[in-house]
This record gives structure tokens, sequence and C-alpha cells, in this order.
């Protein structure tokens, strides 16, 4: 927290679960023990246990993922107006987390009309969200690591997303993500359906891929998805499945239906979850 200048807000960014090296403990708890009166307010729809610890703190405003399917419809301008002037804004890197970051830099105000709707589309899976946040979304997951394509975004929605230059920028960056999707299609080649598990084998592969792609690929397979490389095993179900990955693997946090654990964790994931009987 010393790294982030003056009164800060967070926003998308999931209290540490017990997935990996992390956890509340270790991460959460002095990040916001650090910050101390700094911290103005804290936005977030992943699910945790240790919400329950801020139910009494107006900074913090916390949800589920099944009641908030993305985190800008919590950006509010009286959330806004309640928390006061900030210098920081600590955001997650996805288009959901950029989209809230705009939105509080506009008071609360939708960096255009439907971005709400778009972020819930695309941080569930479902339904159908604009082309133009089809190609922002799409821009992010080609270049997963280019943090000046996330500044250059959060400047473009906060202006209103009005500059085309800017979004024309975004739509040549999103068409290489085709070549991560032909990966990702060719990997899932590989999947073997077990029970309600699709598992897919992407240690040896030709060069990156589109992980969300080839889970999404899974899920026509069977109820649940699982990639797994040599450094994490991620699993992933439809958003309104009713299936909850956080509960069946024992974790304290995160998203309901999607989760990601360390390599070493394969065989338990796979004997664990193909042991459940999804509804339906």
């Amino acid at each position: 927290p010393g790294s982030l200048p003056g009164r800060v807000v967070v926003l998308d960014v999931a209290f540490a679960a017990n997935a990996g090296g992390a956890s509340y403990e270790k991460t959460t708890l002095p990040f916001i023990s650090g910050l101390g009166s700094r911290l103005a307010m804290w936005i977030d729809h992943h699910d945790h246990d240790r919400h329950a610890d801020y139910v009494d703190d107006p900074r913090f405003i916390l949800t589920t993922k099944a009641q908030h399917g993305a985190c800008p419809e919590l950006v509010t301008p009286e959330r806004v107006a309640a928390a006061g002037e900030v210098d920081t804004i600590c955001c997650h890197v996805d288009f959901d987390g950029l989209c809230s970051a705009a939105k509080w830099i506009r008071g609360g105000v939708e960096p255009y009309e439907g971005a709400d709707d778009d972020a819930r589309a695309i941080d569930t899976r479902l339904g159908e969200p604009s082309e133009r946040a089809r190609v922002l979304d799409r821009a992010l997951r080609a270049r997963p690591r280019d943090e000046g394509l996330r500044g250059l975004m959060v400047r473009y929605l906060a202006d209103g997303a009005r500059d085309a230059a800017i979004y024309r920028e975004f739509q040549v960056v999103a068409e290489a993500l085709e070549e991560r999707e032909r990966e990702a299609k060719r990997l899932s080649g590989r999947y073997e359906v077990r029970g309600p598990l699709a598992v897919c084998d992407a240690t040896r592969r030709d060069g990156p891929y589109d992980k969300t792609e080839l889970l999404l690929i899974g899920q026509r397979l069977a109820p649940i998805s699982l990639v797994h490389d040599e450094t994490t095993v991620t699993v992933a179900a439809r958003f309104d499945s009713g299936i909850d990955l956080v509960r069946a693997l024992g974790l304290n946090g995160g998203m309901p239906t999607r989760v990601s654990v360390a390599a070493k964790r394969l065989g338990e994931v796979i004997e664990v979850l193909g042991r459940l009987e999804p509804a339906g």
C-alpha cells in the first residue's frame, strides 16, 4: 500500500482466497491495515468468508457474484460522493475492473449507455455484449500484460468512449486474439469427458492460447470445464449453472463459477469435482 499515494479506492479486487500461495491473512488484511484511514472505499462482487468482518464499515461495499454479476453497477454517484476526494484507483485489470475505474472517474456515471450491462454480460459470459464492449474485452485478452493498453482503455472510457481513433487501435489489437483462439481450438481436441468434467491438458502447446475460450468450449462438452498446465488448474462452469466451485473445493473466497489453484492439486480437484452431480 505504500506505493499507492493519497486516499485510495479499490474496485473489483477480490479478497485473497486460500487457492494458492496468497491468503486473506497474508495479502488482503495487511493491505487493508497498511492503507488504514487512507482507504476511501472498497467495492467488490466476489464471494469471500471474510466479507462478514466489514459489514459495519461503510467504506466496504462487498457483495457476492450471484448478487451482482459485475462491479460497475455498484459504482454509483452516491458512493463516489460519499468516498470524498480520491487520489488513487486500484482496480482489477479486466473489462469489468477498468470500466469500474472509468465510471468512478466520471462520478458514478456510465462511460456510455449500457456499459453496466456490457460489463455484466462479459463478466458472467451470459448474454451478448455490445460490439464496442466485445472489442475492448478481446483487446485485453489479446494483450493480457499490456499496462499501456489498460491505461489507454481507462482514458477512453473515462472520456465517454467517443474517440474513434483510439477505438480503432483497440480493434487492431483485438484482431490479434484470433491467433490465441486458434490455439485454444486446437487444444480443445484434447478434452476428455469424465462424468461432470471436461478435462484438457494444455501443458504442451504451440504458443499462447485464450484460456477463456478454451474453458467455454469445454462447457459445451460437460457442466464443468477443467484446463491444466505446468503451473495452474483452472475450472469453470456457467454462471447460471448453480455450481459453486469455491465451496466444492473448500476455498474461502473467489468466483463461484471460475477458480484457479496450483497444478499440484490436479488429482484432488478431479476427484472432488468428479463426484458432483450438477442440477439438470
